[in-house]
């Protein structure tokens, strides 16, 4: 059976080696993320050429993620980490300003005071730390100790509800776009996206630099959340980045509000991707817990299309345990019928409506298998979107960029043809590719779909074919 979920796998210490990627990629990885919170830009374009390399090696098509920064708020450099108890008064203030408390940070953002009010809460280190901001003055904010702990440099602030007035991008983003432009990665996402406009500011940059790479919007705050419908509208892509996100949501809601994600994703007709401490235990240990195995099992039952593993694999010591953990995690729950979000999916144009009709026509035949021919993947795309209940789509495009792309698609393979002037011999020279894989036997149904092709193809046409 082939695994229609596709993973995404972080490349750092634990795997950045040609060898390391290697084992990646024979375990099931289907795209590599490079995190530019951490990423040095020689390191980039080191690792983006060995995993070319190594995927033409294995005969495989692995995109390249790169998830930038974003416009985090911090704390500065502290020459040691301040111990703080509950009732301390801690002081946040703009770099540059003298401290006016014992306990006292500067912070990278120099609006924070303007945009929090007196009673907001403000988390640090990732929720660890809790604050109620009790005095504002100019460039400062005094917050009041409610957890114990110590702060160190560097760590991140968190102020749920609160909109912030940072930039959708940074100096530092627009650094590491012309450096995604330049290595050609596949897909581009972008952290901390509070509204659509954000989508086009990315866009715009990418297209400045010429990049053809698709944007993966990041929901991390509750600003995010109340703006789902046009980001993912917006987007090519979704992430439910449950890092930050399940600090800026009460923990309880973080199950609902994946849930949420997850199905606009489909009634709209957006990929998505479930990320963030999905085999967080295996960082460390060779097996992962009961509930991350249950975790990962709600996330491939609610169809995503992909998990993605981020300190599992970029520092874990288990990184190929946990890529294989997942394939076989996904292997079985793609047995069981699904959450069928799909089911609900707008279809606005003829297009998408023929798509429905084919793949309806692949549901009602028993091990059948779906081509199609794409110039720029779209209509792979509405496949996709669509949920084959059991057939494989297999995407045939002349553009090794598409192909790529693909590879975040659940349940497509991209193949990597030049089309003839004959449809038919097209077609016939797909399935000769797909008989000679192994992905086709003697007899198998074959319902084939194209926008490109010409002859008896339109955009109404759906073919049967037999293997």
């Amino acid at each position: 059976m082939t695994r229609k979920t596709k993973i995404i796998a972080t490349l750092g210490p634990a795997t950045e080696t040609a060898d390391g990627i290697r084992m990646l990629i024979g375990a099931g990885v289907n795209v590599v993320r490079l995190n530019m919170s951490h990423a040095r830009h020689d390191w980039v374009r080191t690792v983006v050429d060995r995993v070319r390399a190594e995927s033409a090696s294995a005969g495989r098509r692995v995109a390249v993620l790169v998830d930038l920064q974003g416009p985090s708020i911090r704390t500065g450099d502290l020459p040691e980490k301040l111990s703080i108890v509950p009732g301390d008064e801690v002081e946040f203030r703009n770099a540059g300003l003298p401290a006016g408390l014992a306990l006292s940070t500067e912070t990278n953002y120099t609006g924070l005071a303007d945009d929090v009010s007196v009673g907001d809460t403000l988390l640090v280190d990732n929720g660890v730390l809790h604050f109620e901001i009790i005095r504002r003055e100019t460039g400062r904010l005094i917050g009041r100790a409610l957890t114990e702990g110590a702060m160190g440099s560097r760590r991140h602030i968190n102020l749920p509800g609160v909109r912030v007035n940072l930039p959708s991008l940074t100096d530092k983003d627009r650094a590491d776009i012309a450096l995604a432009a330049a290595v050609d990665a596949d897909y581009v996402a972008i952290s901390f996206v509070r509204d659509a406009a954000h989508i086009g500011d990315l866009r715009e940059e990418l297209a400045r630099h010429g990049s053809a790479a698709r944007i993966v919007a990041k929901i991390e705050d509750q600003e995010a959340v109340k703006h789902l419908r046009g980001i993912v509208e917006a987007a090519d892509a979704v992430m439910v980045a449950r890092g930050d996100l399940g600090i800026e949501v009460h923990v309880e809601e973080l199950p609902v509000v994946q849930r949420a994600i997850v199905s606009e994703c489909a009634r709209v007709g957006r990929k998505v991707i479930v990320a963030t401490h999905m085999l967080e235990s295996m960082i460390g240990n060779p097996v992962p817990t009961r509930a991350e195995v249950t975790d990962v099992a709600n996330a491939i039952y609610e169809q995503a299309d992909a998990v993605m593993l981020s300190g599992e694999t970029s520092v874990g010591e288990y990184p190929v345990k946990c890529v294989e953990m997942l394939d076989r995690i996904a292997r079985r729950m793609e047995r069981e019928p699904g959450a069928r979000f799909c089911d609900q999916i707008e279809l606005p144009t003829e297009k998408h409506r023929t798509v429905k009709a084919a793949v309806v026509l692949a549901d009602s035949l028993p091990g059948s298998k779906i081509v199609v021919f794409t110039a720029r993947g779209v209509l792979a795309d509405y496949l996709t979107h669509q949920r084959p209940v059991h057939s494989p789509i297999h995407a045939f495009c002349p553009d090794e960029r598409v192909c790529r792309a693909l590879s975040l698609n659940r349940a497509v393979t991209g193949h990597l043809m030049t089309f003839s002037e004959r449809p038919e011999e097209t077609i016939h020279q797909a399935v000769e590719i797909l008989r000679q894989r192994g992905d086709v036997s003697a007899g198998d149904a074959i319902v084939v779909l194209s926008d490109v092709l010409t002859g008896a193809f339109d955009t109404e046409a759906i073919l049967l074919r037999k293997a």
